[in-house]
């Protein structure tokens, strides 16, 4: 059965015959695994034939379908340690001879364009470039909406997306519709536009995101427990970027191991070069002090399930998050999760298996960590708790927003 059937509405006899152009412009040219670029991946993985992914190529200057080496690259599962587009040097030769050799026509679609699908945050460029793609479709187009931590936090924040962020919170007008990662970030869109005094915006929905369910069946009670002697490991996932906050749970730990607590400290994530030097610094002095902690950087797959399954229970000190992919991830592995209690980790939280806080201050992350420390009896508990939770699949999710969108009444 052909994926789309699948969803919660079947699509009209147009659109069977048809695909959703899925703008892939800054993921099929990255390595980067932070979570827009995971969601982007899971919707053409999951999309599969019922998807043709496109991107804007800014030297051929049209939209396309993406070249043998841009799949490969959306396929790879080796992480890079940046999140920047790449084009290497013969891509964009290539492209500026098409350009002039062939002056290519506009996007045609394999089987005819049916509804266009945007997951990622676009650049000026590709927003310039929209028109061209939305005229290829007659469906509905629709852009995912990650969150609007950029102005929330702009003090923790890359300054070129806080530049950029009121121009992409006013273009995504244009679309349809928009499907939110969580309620937190509905909001936040809704309010904004408000604030704006944008009197008819396009339907935005609260569609939470999926995840990888775990490569194995969920260990029982006791599973990441350390070996006789050995200190547990505490687990961070997330890219360290001045948001995730990890230098209150740096200080946190220091406190802890100051006062005698054994355990290592774990952290996977790329680092972020503008707001995350001063956590990685920190990482460097801690670890020339002797302090147990271990920071991977970006890791693949495998290695991501391996430090799960070693690991006694996670910690995300994220402040502000649109989801929070790693708090659902540990939770689904049954690990359980200290994370804040509000936003959209509060929308997580809520479902059992976290430890969540008020306030992510190094003071209450000291508190959390030692906690579970002190107590294997609670660890087991959390665990239980979150092995009992369902979470969504990526396929569930891909199969929720195309069945929203075939409902969804065009703008134009």
């Amino acid at each position: 059965m052909p994926f789309i059937l699948s969803s919660a509405a079947k699509l009209s006899s147009q659109s069977m015959s048809a695909s959703i152009l899925l703008d892939l412009s800054h993921t099929s040219h990255t390595r980067a695994r932070t979570g827009i670029q995971r969601v982007a991946r899971a919707l053409a993985r999951e999309l599969n034939a019922e998807a043709e992914p496109v991107c804007f190529d800014p030297y051929e200057r049209r939209w396309r379908p993406l070249d043998p080496w841009e799949r490969r690259m959306l396929d790879s599962d080796t992480p890079g340690r940046g999140r920047s587009a790449h084009w290497p040097l013969a891509a964009r030769g290539r492209g500026w001879w098409r350009r002039v050799r062939d002056r290519p026509a506009p996007l045609q679609p394999r089987e005819g364009g049916w509804g266009v699908l945007v997951p990622e945050i676009f650049s000026p460029a590709v927003n310039a470039a929209l028109p061209a793609l939305f005229a290829a479709a007659t469906g509905p187009r629709v852009a995912l909406f990650n969150d609007a931590i950029a102005l929330k936090l702009p003090e923790l924040s890359p300054p070129g997306t806080v530049a950029r962020f009121p121009a992409y919170l006013q273009e995504l007008l244009a679309f349809d519709g928009i499907a939110a990662i969580s309620e937190e970030s509905r909001d936040s869109l809704l309010d904004y536009w408000r604030w704006l005094g944008v009197s008819r915006p396009p339907p935005v929905v609260a569609i939470p995101l999926g995840i990888d369910p775990p490569p194995a069946p969920l260990e029982v009670a006791g599973a990441g427990a350390p070996a006789a002697g050995a200190a547990p490991i505490v687990l961070s996932v997330g890219t360290l970027e001045g948001r995730k906050n990890h230098l209150a749970l740096l200080e946190a730990s220091e406190r802890l191991w100051a006062s005698g607590r054994r355990f290592e400290l774990r952290l996977i994530g790329l680092t972020q070069a503008r707001t995350g030097r001063a956590a990685a610094a920190r990482i460097d002095a801690l670890r020339a002090a002797g302090r147990p902690i271990r920071y991977d950087g970006p890791a693949d797959e495998s290695t991501l399930e391996a430090a799960y399954a070693a690991c006694a229970f996670t910690v995300y000190p994220s402040l502000a998050e649109g989801f929070g992919l790693p708090v659902a991830e540990s939770l689904a592995r049954g690990r359980p999760c200290v994370c804040l209690g509000r936003g959209a980790l509060g929308e997580i939280a809520r479902g059992g298996g976290c430890l969540p806080l008020d306030a992510a201050t190094p003071e209450a992350l000291e508190a959390a960590i030692a906690g579970l420390l002190d107590s294997p009896a609670l660890v087991a508990e959390l665990g239980a708790a979150a092995r009992r939770r369902r979470f969504r699949t990526w396929s569930e999710y891909a199969a929720a927003v195309t069945g929203w969108m075939q409902d969804l009444p065009l703008r134009r």
